[in-house]
């Protein structure tokens, strides 16, 4: 049986929506993100960094930056923190929500690095501390599934 598979190498053109919304953590989840995108031979310049108020914001930024044809994939960061009201709940569930469909309705990879956390420490323990570093890992989604969405093409 034939297997298809995705490589994170980095012949790609990507954007990056970051939320400004807790930049003490989205700010680590973009130097990792970048960090794994030099690693694997994406240039700078191949890289539109466009930045959002907060997660709400993220998936119409993505729709709009996948919808353009510019990008190979699009790579989403936030941090939406749980605090004492259900605020957390509509934000993170409407940003998770938007997200997929922007990848579901464009057929562009749409990679979902926002963290969903209930407290502070365990953001930062995603991003870079104890638990890696998840833009990092999004990073190397959005690349891998670039490659498989060619390679699916060309099957």
């Amino acid at each position: 049986m034939p297997t298809i598979e995705g490589e994170a190498t980095g012949d790609r053109r990507l954007a990056l929506v970051v939320a400004r919304f807790n930049e003490f953590v989205t700010r680590k989840l973009k130097a990792g993100a970048l960090q794994a995108l030099e690693e694997k031979g994406v240039p700078a310049s191949a890289i539109d960094e466009i930045p959002v108020p907060g997660a709400f914001e993220i998936p119409l930024a993505a729709r709009v930056a996948a919808e353009s044809g510019r990008y190979h994939a699009v790579i989403c960061l936030g941090a939406v923190i749980r605090g004492g009201t259900p605020h957390f709940d509509y934000v993170a569930g409407e940003c998770a929500r938007g997200v997929a469909r922007v990848a579901l309705d464009t057929g562009v990879p749409v990679i979902f690095g926002v963290l969903t956390t209930n407290d502070v420490d365990q953001a930062l323990d995603r991003a870079g501390g104890a638990e890696g570093n998840k833009g990092r890992d999004c990073a190397l989604a959005a690349l891998e599934m670039a490659s498989l969405l060619e390679k699916l093409k060309e099957a």
